[in-house]
Order: C-alpha cells, then structure tokens, then sequence
C-alpha cells in the first residue's frame, strides 16, 4: 500500500504536465481579465470557483491533445519528453485524466455561475481536443487559425460567468488572442518547419512555403493592432491604455515587418524566433495592461 500510494504522489508532476501549466496559466490568466472588464460584477466566492472551473477545464483539453498526439510529439523535440511518449504515463491513464477533468469542469462552472459561461467551457474542450486535435491539425495549412478560436475562448468564459451573455467587451478579448495566434505559431513553425513536417503535420510554411507564411503574419499583425486598441475605442479602458496597447501593437507590427522583409534564403531564422518571443510578451503585456486598468478605475 505505501508503494502503490508513494508511486501515484510520484506521477502528479506527470499528471500536471498533462495538463499543459503554460496553456492552463494563459487559460486563468485572460479568464480573469475577461471577468474584470466584464459589465457587472460577480461575488469572489463565485469567481474562485469560475477560474478552478476554467483552469480545469483548460487542462482537461491538454491532456485530450496529448493523448492523441502522442505518437507525433514523441517525433518533435519540442515535446518528446512529454509524459506519454516519455512513457511516465499511459495513453489510458491520461484518456481518463482528461475526461473527467473535463465533466469536473463543465459541472462546477454550470453549479457556480451560470449554463451559458459552462456551454462556452464546453465548446471550448471539444472544439480544441476534438476539432482541432484529431481533425483540422492534419486537414488545412489554417488549423491554427480556425484551431486558434479554442484558444481565444477563456476570456469569453470570464465575461460570460459574469454577465450569462455574450459582451463587447468579451468578443473583443476574443478577436485580440484569435488574431495573435497565427503570428504567434507560425513565427514557430517558420523555424521548426522540419520537425513538423516530418510529422506530417500541414503547417502554412511547408503548404505555402515561407515567403507566403511571412506575407500573412504581417497582414495578421495589421489586423491585430487596432483590435489591440478597441477595449480604448469603445470606453472600457481608459486612454492610457490605448496608448500602451497602440505602443506594443507598433513593435510587434515592427517584428513581423522584419520577417516580411528577410532574406528568404536566411538559414537562421532569427527575427522568426524574436517574432515569437516578443508575441508571448505582447499578449502577456496587453492582458496586463488591461486587468490594472481595470483594478485602477474600480477605486478611483
């Protein structure tokens, strides 16, 4: 009995690695943001529980992705060492983490806000585990872009368990990460194109080739400057955010503009790979941004 109890306390890092920290950690994150700038308000009691519901829920469509994914990512260096082509944890175990973290999920937020903010959980899941993961990934150079809607869901979420509608403001927070996303992995992609194409998985650099790839960044990133300033244009931020967000939505325009224009022979890839981390730091800055913001015009 120790043995068995000392084995499964030995595996909740694997467990917790199913679960993607960094993709849960972002799911919480602009959850909460979602939730500030949200018209109305909600008790903290109901908040606490709307954000575990999230973070589970976010969680549980991680561990689906692995689950199915795991004969590819045992394929890519980036993930290789993740807990089921490792061999720390089995396709069964992680299959049944995923779904009842999912059912967990969607029931506590249901029970503690309301059905419409756990419908959007629900969709969530499934459009990214099961859409996205076993279908639109291997079907279309734009999985990422179409995929790239799960992903924009957890602010919606937020706003939802507060107001039980679609808002404005939700959908703006929504548009912000949809159309972060392509910029953002295929500034990846543009530099491990190999590992992913001996995957056989059709990303736009191996489809449309780099030149093609590099063009849509840099439209994306146009589109995604503005829509960065509207929380401004619409009054639910003030101007000094617009400011901010105006300022980041210029260099990170900047960035694509030097992927645009580098030399397509360049075998480095190095302003795709300052692309890349400079789209963490934007989406990380402009959720910031907006939640102090928020917490700043609610006591002044």
């Amino acid at each position: 009995m120790d043995y068995i109890r000392s084995n499964y306390f030995s595996r909740v890092p694997d467990f917790l690695a199913l679960a993607k920290p960094r993709v849960m950690s972002l799911a919480i994150f602009t959850a909460v943001v979602g939730m500030m700038t949200a018209p109305g308000s909600i008790n903290i009691t109901m908040a606490i529980f709307a954000i575990i519901a999230i973070a589970v829920g976010a969680g549980a469509a991680g561990a689906l992705n692995m689950w199915y994914d795991a004969d590819i990512d045992a394929m890519m260096s980036r993930t290789a060492n993740r807990p089921i082509p490792s061999g720390r944890l089995s396709s069964r175990e992680a299959l049944l983490f995923g779904l009842i973290s999912a059912a967990l999920s969607i029931v506590l937020l249901a029970i503690t806000t309301n059905l419409f903010a756990a419908l959007l959980l629900m969709i969530t899941i499934l459009f990214y585990s099961v859409i996205y993961t076993m279908w639109l990934k291997f079907l279309t150079p734009h999985n990422i872009v179409i995929g790239g809607a799960a992903g924009a869901l957890p602010p919606l979420i937020g706003c939802a368990a507060v107001t039980g509608s679609v808002t404005i403001e939700g959908l703006i927070l929504f548009m912000i990460i949809f159309l972060w996303t392509p910029p953002h992995f295929w500034a990846l992609a543009l530099y491990k194109f190999r590992e992913y194409e001996n995957a056989n998985i059709p990303m736009m650099p191996i489809v449309a080739g780099r030149q093609s790839t590099q063009r849509q960044v840099f439209v994306y990133s146009l589109a995604l400057g503005p829509v960065g300033m509207m929380p401004w244009m619409i009054g639910s931020a003030s101007f000094f955010y617009g400011i901010f967000a105006a300022i980041i939505g210029s260099i990170f325009i900047w960035h694509t503009w030097k992927v645009l224009t580098v030399n397509p022979n360049d075998p480095s890839f190095g302003n795709e790979k300052k692309l890349f981390v400079y789209s963490i730091r934007y989406l990380f800055w402009i959720f910031g941004a907006l939640l102090i913001d928020s917490i700043i015009s609610s006591l002044v």
